[in-house]
């Protein structure tokens, strides 16, 4: 995959990201957790982080006459840490929904340029570019990418750099030098 996805020297910073959707905001990657979007999960009555939720805990457990839509326990195996965390939707901060390639890097590397529902469906995508994963990870990543940060544990590289490196190629988004140097160093530990 490192062969094929285009490098660049340096994140460019185009301006105008805005990920807030209030009065008065941008909202460029439109409302957050939306299910209004073409795509897995898309328009099935759940919102994203529902949805992403219900795929990625197990023993998941559901608020009464939701239609499965509101996941209100289960239990994360965090790729990121290794760890697993009990989900509780009354300590629901506990387990964030990371974008594993960020909107902010996205919108700099070329989302920007995007149609708008182009952004949404990426913002949203549960298949490939959004992660379940413990507040700590969460906030220690922030909008970093691969050059910058990588996940706490060493087994969570390689899956991290999979998941990064497939969400740059299929929406045709840059990495930066440091990002390749990076996945590379990963890369050579990685199983086949």
């Amino acid at each position: 995959m490192l062969a094929t996805v285009r490098v660049v020297q340096t994140r460019p910073h185009p301006g105008g990201y805005e990920r807030g959707c209030r009065d008065g905001e941008s909202c460029v990657f439109g409302p957050a957790w939306s299910d209004d979007y073409e795509g897995t999960g898309g328009h099935d009555g759940c919102d994203t982080r529902n949805n992403v939720l219900a795929r990625q805990l197990t023993g998941v457990a559901y608020r009464p006459g939701t239609r499965d839509c509101v996941v209100v326990a289960g239990t994360l195996a965090d790729p990121y840490t290794g760890t697993r965390v009990t989900f509780s939707k009354s300590d629901a901060k506990d387990v964030p929904i990371d974008h594993v390639y960020p909107l902010a890097a996205a919108w700099d590397m070329g989302a920007a340029a995007w149609p708008l529902e182009r952004r949404v469906g990426f913002a949203n995508d549960i298949d490939y570019n959004l992660q379940a994963t413990t507040r700590a990870a969460n906030q220690a990543k922030g909008d970093s990418t691969p050059g910058e940060w990588l996940p706490p544990s060493r087994p969570g590289h390689c899956f991290y750099a999979g998941k990064y490196l497939t969400v740059a190629i299929r929406y045709d988004l840059p990495i930066t030098a440091a990002d390749h140097a990076a996945l590379r160093s990963i890369a050579v530990t990685c199983p086949t």
